[in-house]
């Protein structure tokens, strides 16, 4: 079965009791933390008009037929025998101020699988796997299930690659999010990512005077 929707939690979590007035974050801060801190900074600190690129347009039209193909087709390259299907999940923790969209939920008896859907050829990167292991913790939170693996669909080359969400990972996670809610709360510009390549078609690129 195939299903929208959303999933909300209000419980707490094994990570402790935490305050209710928690700065809220997305699960894509985490994956911008570890590809530009200052990504994180423009989009909370001092949000900025953002302009739409070209990958980002194609990422959208791509979504659509991706969708539809991936609704007839067995679990079976996942390595279940069996699941449920749910596209594009709102997912929300309170407990960890968190909260995030999912490509795709894969719901099983004695587990959940966030899938995120990637539009490159590129093998997942650290900010990739940071950002599936927070989807792993969010969904079990709300669902009360484990979330042992996650995949990254990677749609040119049609690769489905599984990422091991061990107890290490998930205190990684924690602790960039204890990181980034400092920034936001002492409102310093962090460093930039020292990979300039990966300023060249960034959307704030024109607010990092110190850089151009």
């Amino acid at each position: 079965m195939e299903l929208n929707g959303a999933i909300n939690s209000g419980s707490a979590t094994a990570t402790g009791n935490l305050s209710p007035d928690l700065i809220p974050l997305r699960v894509n801060d985490l994956k911008q933390w570890d590809y530009c801190p200052r990504v994180v900074f423009y989009n909370t600190v001092m949000p900025v008009a953002r302009k739409s690129t070209v990958k980002m347009e194609r990422g959208k039209e791509v979504e659509i037929k991706l969708d539809a193909l991936e609704a007839r087709r067995t679990l079976r390259r996942y390595r279940l025998s069996e699941g449920e299907r749910r596209f594009h999940v709102w997912v929300n923790a309170p407990a960890l101020g968190l909260s995030g969209k999912l490509d795709l939920l894969i719901v099983t008896p004695e587990a959940c699988y966030p899938v995120d859907f990637k539009y490159t050829r590129d093998r997942p990167r650290r900010n990739h796997v940071m950002q599936l292991a927070a989807y792993a913790l969010l969904v079990e939170d709300a669902m009360k299930v484990p979330a042992p693996a996650a995949f990254v669909y990677l749609t040119p080359s049609d690769q489905l690659i599984r990422i091991n969400v061990t107890e290490r990972l998930k205190e990684l996670v924690l602790a960039r999010i204890s990181s980034i809610r400092q920034m936001i709360r002492e409102e310093i510009l962090p460093e930039p990512t020292p990979v300039r390549a990966r300023c060249e078609e960034c959307e704030f690129r024109n607010y990092c005077g110190d850089i151009f």
